[in-house]
């Protein structure tokens, strides 16, 4: 090899070097854990566990993994076996509804441990009906902020039609329901949290189940987006909180109550943020960007394959 031919390879291998220095290092993927097991027949965790893992993972920006609870009923000994442990993950996705009240519950340590975790700085996700989940469970309550039960069960939280935030105190008002399943729109209250940033002002949702009368602590709460919810559809005249926050201790919660089946969860805008509520809950930050066609404010409508 001439000298002319040395320096040629040379400037190359110094382009390439300055090229990979040059580039920033990718984000560590976090880890997330997926709890399921139980839930309504309505709500088959079977059919949502996988399209919840599989949204989560094509964005390259999460690892998954799944433990899933002895089914309603079982043995104390099966019981005994469930000891998913939190501190392991980044944050924890919610997608159970089941057994609740002494004898059971999930076992004493695993609820300390959830307590702890969360407490301490963990991120946790609730996805859809996991808000029916331990309304005996008072920290559960408190890291949900609210979720679906009965009227008597403690407050409300909705917006009047100027989006001002209206108090309801327990016993007044309705507790947890819906109206027939139908197309609403989705307010954002909050555009500048990190989850709500570059989405829509507002967008049209797919047909879906629109919750009302959640009830809870609603302590430490900021609702991020809400829906009316219409009378004519057997709603309540109000805004109704689609997805909120919670901060309980150092950590962060995440609440969408969208995404009642396979084809409204698989609708751009509940990819979003359920992608990007497990994203902030670990981190605080939100990095990934929202759906193409979403964030031009088109209609949510579920992607084709």
């Amino acid at each position: 090899m001439n000298g002319k031919h040395r320096w040629l390879v040379w400037v190359a291998v110094v382009g390439v070097l300055a090229a990979l220095a040059g580039q920033a290092p990718a984000a560590e993927k976090i880890s997330v854990l997926i709890i399921d097991g139980q839930n309504h027949a309505a709500h088959p965790w079977k059919v949502s566990t996988p399209i919840l893992k599989d949204l989560l993972l094509k964005t390259g920006r999460f690892n998954v993994e799944v433990s899933t609870t002895p089914p309603p009923k079982a043995p104390k000994e099966d019981w005994e076996q469930f000891r998913p442990d939190p501190s392991k993950y980044g944050v924890v996705l919610v997608n159970y509804n089941g057994q609740d009240g002494p004898g059971n519950n999930w076992p004493a340590e695993v609820t300390a441990a959830f307590e702890k975790y969360v407490q301490g700085g963990g991120g946790l996700v609730f996805y859809h009906a996991a808000v029916f989940s331990f309304p005996n469970w008072p920290e559960w309550n408190k890291m949900m902020g609210m979720g679906w039960r009965g009227a008597g069960f403690g407050e409300r939280v909705y917006l009047d039609d100027e989006g001002k935030a209206v108090r309801q105190p327990k016993g007044q008002g309705p507790g947890g329901g819906h109206g027939p399943a139908h197309p609403f729109e989705i307010t954002v209250r909050e555009k500048d949290h990190p989850t709500m940033k570059g989405l829509p002002a507002k967008w049209a949702h797919v047909t879906d189940e629109l919750y009302h009368g959640m009830r809870g602590p609603c302590e430490n709460m900021t609702i991020l987006a809400t829906a009316f919810s219409a009378k004519d559809k057997g709603g309540t005249g109000g805004h109704e909180p689609m997805a909120w926050t919670v901060s309980y201790g150092k950590g962060r919660v995440f609440v969408s109550l969208l995404g009642h089946d396979a084809k409204n969860l698989a609708a751009p805008d509940s990819e979003a943020l359920i992608t990007r509520g497990c994203e902030w809950a670990a981190t605080g930050e939100v990095t990934l960007p929202a759906p193409e066609s979403f964030a031009a404010g088109e209609p949510a409508k579920p992607e084709t394959k």
